[in-house]
């Protein structure tokens, strides 16, 4: 049976659940992050597997850090892990669209797969899910909400620094 583990960390963009599956990053959520499972599933409180985590975070957060380095234990299925794979490929401060996306994996016409995936994103943030845009540059869904979506990518642009945010 796996160990798992949690903890949760202040950040400009409200608190985040960071979860270890044998001491391995596998999930992190915002409070109200749409596709939260109940805290019950967090495990037990433990800070000790995210240290490198939280440090790589605050180098983030501080403008420091443009492309994190942490080994994942990600959950789904394959085409799901193809998507995530995809959206760590995002540089930072750019966005691409689900179309471009479904085109970087070779299925063209499957962009609306690429949203069901990238919607279930299970490492926000450090899996950029937020530089993914619809079609014509508009903001689409965001399991932390638009708002959040249009501040980290204002933020990665440098046009905000964190602290304003909220």
């Amino acid at each position: 049976m796996p160990t798992v583990t949690h903890t949760v960390v202040d950040s400009p963009y409200d608190l985040l659940t960071l979860v270890a599956v044998d001491g391995v990053l596998s999930r992190m959520y915002m409070t109200d992050q749409r596709h939260r499972p109940p805290e019950e599933t967090f495990g037990a409180p433990d800070p000790r597997p995210f240290t490198e985590a939280m440090r790589q975070l605050d180098a983030y957060f501080a403008g420091e850090l443009t492309e994190f380095d942490l080994p994942l234990h990600l959950v789904g299925t394959p085409f799901q892990l193809r998507v995530w794979e995809q959206l760590r490929l995002i540089p930072y401060g750019e966005t691409r669209t689900y179309g471009e996306l479904a085109d970087a994996l070779g299925s063209p016409g499957a962009s609306r797969a690429v949203g069901l995936a990238n919607g279930k994103n299970p490492v926000t943030i450090i899996v950029p899910c937020h530089r993914v845009i619809g079609s014509g540059g508009s903001l689409t869904g965001y399991g932390g909400g638009l708002a959040r979506k249009q501040r980290l990518l204002a933020f990665e642009s440098g046009a905000a620094e964190p602290d304003a945010l909220f």
